[in-house]
């Protein structure tokens, strides 16, 4: 009796014991994994892309962002050169009124002193004349023409840029100008023009030599910080990131209130 209650006791707990054994399915569990692992490599690719897209992108708008500020500075430079030229019409126009009130004021004169011998003259017809003597000679000032063809000189090369456009023309027009006229009162701003224009043609170095020019022989030429800013600018198209950071500063400290200022502060942003 005891012996078959053992037996049926050792019968439930193996049948228990086998009831709540777990089963796995292991195909479906290696399944499983498989597919996350790939959901995973898909999400990581995908973020590589957008991040990819959004990088291209963010170069895109600062490439046009620079081309935009190089068109900018390059219309800038071209009405100073138009208010150059209007400006030196208009001292010539005031010298021209000048000249003639002078030439007024001594036709005047001329008349007065006539009437005044006039009135005399019955007086002096029976005295004995006066021995005459030669007249002073007057020194002779220098003859306008020069100073007219340096200014037209200077004109000319001028409005090859801003009239005809004609910018190859405008750099022999520039250096023969300046060969003519080293020491005028416009070298500084055929310098700089003369840079400006080997500048739009990627010639760094002949650029920088004309910009330097300006720099060192005219510190007082408003056309001094324009000039530092094109130095930085060729020192960042040739990679030399430092000595342009160095030049934009240069502009922003020497020149805080100047345009060109503004520009040097958003290359330095950009670099």
């Amino acid at each position: 009796m005891i012996q078959g209650v053992t037996m049926c006791a050792a019968l439930c707990i193996s049948a228990a014991a086998q009831a709540q054994a777990p089963v796995y399915d292991v195909g479906n569990s290696s399944s499983q994994q498989t597919a996350n692992s790939g959901n995973s490599s898909s999400t990581l690719e995908q973020r590589i892309t957008v991040l990819e897209r959004m990088v291209d992108s963010r170069t895109q708008m600062q490439h046009r962002l620079q081309q935009q500020l190089d068109t900018m500075q390059g219309e800038i430079d071209e009405l100073r050169g138009a208010v150059e030229v209007h400006t030196n019409q208009l001292e010539k126009v005031l010298e021209r009124q000048r000249e003639l009130y002078l030439e007024i004021d001594k036709r005047v004169e001329a008349l007065k002193q006539a009437g005044v011998g006039s009135a005399s003259g019955s007086a002096s017809d029976y005295s004995s004349p006066a021995p005459s003597q030669p007249a002073p000679s007057k020194p002779q000032s220098p003859a306008p023409a020069s100073a007219e063809s340096e200014s037209d000189a200077y004109d000319a090369a001028v409005n090859l840029i801003l009239k005809s456009r004609e910018y190859d023309k405008a750099i022999p027009a520039f250096q023969s100008f300046l060969s003519s006229y080293p020491n005028s009162e416009y070298a500084p701003n055929a310098h700089y023009w003369l840079g400006q224009l080997l500048f739009n043609q990627q010639k760094w170095s002949d650029a920088s030599e004309q910009f330097n020019i300006v720099i060192d022989r005219f510190s007082d030429s408003p056309k001094r910080p324009d000039a530092l800013l094109k130095l930085g600018v060729i020192a960042e198209r040739q990679g030399n990131k430092g000595q342009a950071r160095s030049l934009f500063q240069q502009v922003v400290n020497e020149y805080p209130d100047s345009s060109a200022t503004k520009l040097a502060q958003s290359r330095l942003s950009g670099l």
